[in-house]
């Protein structure tokens, strides 16, 4: 284990600033991003099969969305707990403790023998994601600080982006080697050699992030439930939107719930503050304009990009038959661009500082068009290949704005709060991933329920691609929009940049 030096300050347990040589330090960056990517492409390499797990399974179009969403679902709960256990107790911990549960978890998908099995198996799978998540970010807080911060987080988002793009592919080629009754469990195996050596190195390179300390554990377990009901009232009627004509119209009356949870809560954090204890959720970060727009842009695009990789997936196979792994082949060009903007915008952020973030989101709107045209005007020879080439130049947008923004939005953030204020992050994040993939997948099996008896497949394929590119537009213009105004209320105060 390589060495740290003990904290200074003995009157309280703050973070306590890691010593380590430069190389030390990388290797356990390293590791943590690496617990980032298997995360993020656990989510998107199952979205290739679910065509597979449908007809393996027999699974109905609620099983398939909670398969998705499901694991979405617990890993926003659990992401706000767990980064301030992180802040104030090991991050190293439950790095391993996230790890394990994720092996395990992953062996049950793999062998699961009906839908249901499955099910529970992505839930508490979603449950070790949002454990590790939070401990990614707040670590990089702790081992980087200034320009090299942004570095880390340049190559922290070129990681991010491969793996959410190359998932599809890697998804593909797995049930491609599988088959197609069988092929989709080989995601959930791919995981657990992967996910043990992860383990041998966490245990070995990373360090300790915190002194010990006789305080009790302040967890406001009172805040931690009520979140959680915030949470899942907000989110339930989403799980269950398939579009189909049976979908339960009384669902939306859960959104009422969330609000009515949400202001308790609210309530309950700022008497728990009052009363000198530390709440679950320290509002004032949200004070921090540069912290705040940064979770909304967050929020919003990835509301959108998600939403879009699963249109194309299912348009690709469902509506020009392409083979899962060719299908998933076409969002390479995006990794690649992806991961070498995103590394040119770790470098650039701290000069240029949310101009580029907004041009990375521009650049998205006009690849959202993009794509819609050559779904609907090439011949469907070529729209593969058309779609792929609109992707690299998404690629490289998208880059510009993960990281960067990354960067921009934890800027003003104490160290000691960097575990929960990315824990928020992240929430949005899967917030926006879980509502923006169900009311793009309804508007689009949606159109498919209304148009399958009277047009041919194709062009019942094309509408229902293009009604569900609307939703990724629409999110795109709210992430644009607050990009817009974040410029704005900087140029007032006369800062762009970190």
């Amino acid at each position: 284990m390589p060495d740290h030096a003990p904290s200074s300050n003995a009157a309280h347990p703050p973070t306590r600033d890691i010593v380590l040589s430069p190389k030390h330090r990388w290797r356990a960056y390293w590791v943590a991003v690496s617990v980032a990517a298997l995360t993020i492409l656990d989510l998107t390499k199952v979205n290739v099969a679910l065509p597979s797990i449908e007809s393996a399974l027999n699974a109905g179009p609620t099983e398939l969305q909670l398969v998705v969403s499901g694991y979405i679902l617990t890993f926003g709960l659990v992401l706000v707990p767990a980064g301030r256990l992180g802040d104030l107790r090991s991050r190293r911990v439950l790095f391993l403790v996230g790890l394990s549960l994720f092996l395990v978890t992953s062996l049950v998908c793999a062998l699961a023998p009906n839908t249901t099995v499955l099910l529970v198996a992505r839930l508490l799978q979603g449950v070790a994601a949002g454990i590790q998540m939070p401990q990614v970010l707040g670590l990089v807080q702790q081992l980087f600080q200034g320009k090299e911060r942004g570095r880390a987080f340049g190559l922290f988002g070129a990681t991010v982006g491969i793996a959410t793009a190359f998932g599809p592919t890697l998804g593909g080629l797995l049930i491609a080697l599988g088959g197609d009754t069988d092929g989709w469990r080989l995601i959930f195996w791919i995981n657990i050699p992967l996910v043990a050596i992860v383990i041998v190195l966490a245990a070995w390179l990373l360090p300790n992030t915190r002194t010990k300390s006789r305080r009790r554990l302040d967890l406001d377990p009172v805040g931690v439930l009520l979140f959680a009901l915030t949470i899942l009232a907000l989110m339930w009627p989403f799980l269950f939107t398939t579009g189909s004509p049976d979908d339960d119209p009384r669902r939306w009356w859960f959104l009422v719930a969330s609000v009515v949870f949400a202001a308790i809560f609210v309530f309950w954090e700022r008497r728990y503050a009052d009363l000198g204890r530390t709440p679950l959720m320290p509002f004032s970060i949200f004070s921090l304009s540069s912290y705040r727009n940064g979770v909304l842009i967050s929020t919003a695009y990835f509301s959108a990009i998600p939403a879009m990789f699963l249109l194309g997936t299912l348009f690709l196979q469902g509506g020009l038959g392409l083979e899962p792994v060719f299908a998933g082949m076409v969002t390479i060009g995006f990794a690649v661009a992806s991961a070498w903007s995103s590394w040119i915008g770790g470098n650039l952020v701290t000069r240029l500082g949310r101009p580029l973030v907004v041009w990375g989101i521009v650049g998205m709107v006009a690849t959202a068009g993009g794509l819609v045209l050559v779904a609907l005007f090439t011949p469907p020879e070529w729209t593969p290949w058309a779609m792929a080439g609109v992707m690299v130049v998404g690629g490289f947008a998208g880059g510009l704005v993960i990281s960067p923004n990354q960067t921009l939005m934890l800027a003003d953030i104490p160290v000691s709060s960097g575990g929960v204020a990315g824990s928020v992050g992240q929430l949005g994040q899967r917030i926006g991933t879980a509502v923006g993939t169900a009311i793009a997948l309804a508007l689009f099996y949606a159109t498919i329920y209304r148009e399958q008896a009277d047009v041919d497949t194709v062009v019942v394929y094309h509408d229902a691609y293009a009604s569900g590119m609307i939703t990724v537009g629409i999110f795109l213009a709210l992430a644009l929009l607050v990009g817009v105004a974040d410029l704005a209320g900087r140029a007032r105060s006369g800062s762009q940049t970190t």
